[in-house]
Order: C-alpha cells, then structure tokens, then sequence
C-alpha cells in the first residue's frame, strides 16, 4: 500500500460539516487536515487556481458569523470536550468553503 493514502471514514468528514447562511460549510483548516496540508497552503493552491473552482466554493464570514461560530465552538468543546478549531491569523477570517 505505499504510496496510497488511507480513506477518511464519513464520520471524520461529517462532524466538520457546519451549517452557516443555509450552506453547509466546511471550514478551510478542516478542510486542509482532510487533504494533509497546511491551511496557508490550501488557500495559497486555491487562489492560484480560481478558475477551476465554482464560483460559490468559498466566502469569507462577516465578523458576527465569525463571533457567534467561536461561541458555538467553545460551548461544544466545554460540553463534548471536542479539540478546538485552528483557523490560522486571528486578524483575519479564511475562507469558507462549501462541501
């Protein structure tokens, strides 16, 4: 098997998968842990190729989306004790993306 990379089972993918503006939306460094690559390296490959991308493959949280999904996230990890989302720079929101 070398060379091949393992199947990432449904419930990996699933529990990454998050509801924002009636879109389920999977979050660029989930996103990026899925493929084995860095977040800043996603974003770099995706804007280097945004011509082989739908148009609504990505979009970036206003800042109250971005608030009210860290509150969420901190009352699931208090409740589930679920690892904590890295999404990189605290100044600035990556890109969404929709699966």
């Amino acid at each position: 098997m070398t060379g091949q990379k393992a199947i990432i089972p449904i419930g990996q993918i699933e529990q990454r998968i998050l509801l924002i503006r009636g879109q389920r939306i999977m979050l660029d460094a989930d996103l990026a842990s899925l493929y084995g690559t860095t977040t800043k390296r996603l974003n770099e490959q995706v804007k280097r190729n945004l011509r082989r991308f739908p148009e609504d493959f990505m979009f970036q949280l206003t800042t109250k989306e971005w608030a009210d999904l860290t509150s969420q996230i901190a009352m699931s990890n208090a409740q589930s004790n679920r690892s904590q989302i890295a999404t990189g720079s605290q100044r600035h929101r990556d890109p969404r993306f929709t699966p």
